[in-house]
């Protein structure tokens, strides 16, 4: 393959920042991905450079980021899918920026109650997203969802409203009054909420990003119908 320019948005506090973009050549294989690049770079051109692997095959979550202007997983992501030999690489939108593409993600879990069975303990979790926020969870997982952030990084209103439920968040309570009805009023009531569903502005950007097909934007529907058809409002 000719080599590609690899554009990658770097920070590190009082180093470098404000971030500024730093540019990186390479040749690489035919079959490499995102993640294949990140590590070359990191190997042979910056030692410093922060970004987080684990699973290498897309069920972790944990190397998500922002790909030409779209969230994907660094390690799902081939380069010679993207159509274009020079890609840039940013960290994940709404979230705490630790360096370069590592954010904290624990907040995905912040209106949730840790007693909702969508939340299931999980010990080969690598728990530093965890450790670092001290929300005390370090070993808790969503039901049905890898945790990567990407829905809440795309979505337009999580970007411009921290206290926006999101679309990971509705989700789980769409799949938890499923499977706990008796608690059905009290999570409609939550998700009617004036920061909940009805934020929500049909972008559908969500389920276009979300790379293990939870579909949030088919959850949200299903909240705002049930709320329209029983009048349910925080």
């Amino acid at each position: 393959m000719s080599s590609f320019q690899i554009k990658i948005s770097r920070f590190k506090p009082s180093i470098i920042d404000p971030p500024a973009f730093f540019s990186y050549e390479l040749t690489p294989d035919a079959d490499w991905t995102v993640l294949d690049a990140l590590e070359q770079i990191r190997i042979h051109q910056e030692p410093s450079l922060m970004y987080r692997r684990a699973c290498h095959h897309a069920s972790c979550g944990t190397c998500a980021c922002t790909i030409n202007g779209v969230e994907g997983l660094a390690c799902k992501t081939k380069l010679a899918d993207l159509g274009t030999q020079a890609i840039t690489l940013e960290a994940l939108h709404c979230f705490q920026r630790i360096g370069d593409l590592v954010t904290v993600r624990s907040t995905l879990f912040q209106f949730m109650h840790p007693d909702w069975s969508c939340l299931q303990p999980d010990d080969k979790r690598d728990n530093h997203d965890f450790l670092l926020s001290g929300d005390g969870r370090a070993n808790t997982k969503f039901e049905n969802c890898i945790e990567c952030g990407c829905c809440v990084s795309a979505c337009p209103v999580a970007r411009k409203n921290r206290h926006f439920l999101g679309p990971a968040v509705l989700s789980a309570i769409n799949r938890e009054k499923k499977k706990n009805p008796s608690t059905e009023n009290d999570l409609l009531s939550l998700a009617a909420a004036p920061d909940g569903e009805p934020s929500c502005q049909r972008a559908l950007v969500c389920s276009r990003v979300c790379p293990t097909g939870v579909y949030p934007a088919k959850h949200i529907a299903e909240l705002r119908n049930q709320r329209k058809r029983t009048g349910n409002t925080a």
